[in-house]
């Protein structure tokens, strides 16, 4: 089945096709909300309350429209009210060691060393909220740019500049600390 089948069907009431799309989904959630948070444990918290208020406005859902941006909003608003209510600043950093052996693991995790990693995600936490939120649906949730664009609300070619823009934030961000640790 698909999604839209799955949402149909729990629509009707069907819990384990509604439990069928929270395991679909729930890795991505994971990822987006803890690059929100900086927390793994409030990211948990964020993604199973957000699941909770999606299942309970499927009857809103357009079901002519693709559900992983509209359950990506959710999450991320979840994410950002836990992260606002604590009064602290998102900090970012890989769980390798406290990871639950059964998240997908994370894209960058792939690529780079934990240490390098941490250092990435720092500099997301340090950007804007603006910036982390495009980068956060776009890599972490690994949203498309246009299921970026219907999470954030905007036209695609502003998900493209603005990504763009974060990213060269990043990457300027990244090669001041490089240069402040050779000077170190």
């Amino acid at each position: 089945m698909d999604d839209a089948e799955l949402v149909a069907s729990a629509r009707a009431g069907d819990v384990s096709a509604y439990e069928e799309l929270v395991r679909r989904h729930a890795a991505a959630a994971v990822r987006l909300a803890h690059a929100v948070c900086g927390s793994a444990t409030e990211a948990e918290d964020a993604v199973q309350e957000a699941f909770v208020k999606a299942f309970h406005s499927l009857h809103r859902f357009r079901a002519d429209a693709p559900l992983r941006p509209w359950l990506m909003r959710i999450v991320a608003n979840e994410a950002k009210n836990r992260r606002r209510s604590g009064g602290r600043r998102a900090r970012l950093a890989v769980v390798a060691a406290g990871r639950r052996p059964d998240a997908a693991p994370l894209p960058e995790d792939a690529a780079v060393s934990s240490a390098e990693s941490r250092a990435v995600l720092a500099a997301v936490a340090a950007l804007p909220e603006r910036d982390r939120e495009v980068i956060s649906y776009r890599y972490f949730a690994a949203l498309s740019e246009r299921e970026t664009a219907e999470a954030i609300g905007c036209p695609p070619g502003t998900v493209k500049s603005r990504l763009a823009r974060a990213l060269e934030r990043l990457r300027a961000s990244a090669a001041l600390e490089a240069l402040e640790v050779a000077d170190g």
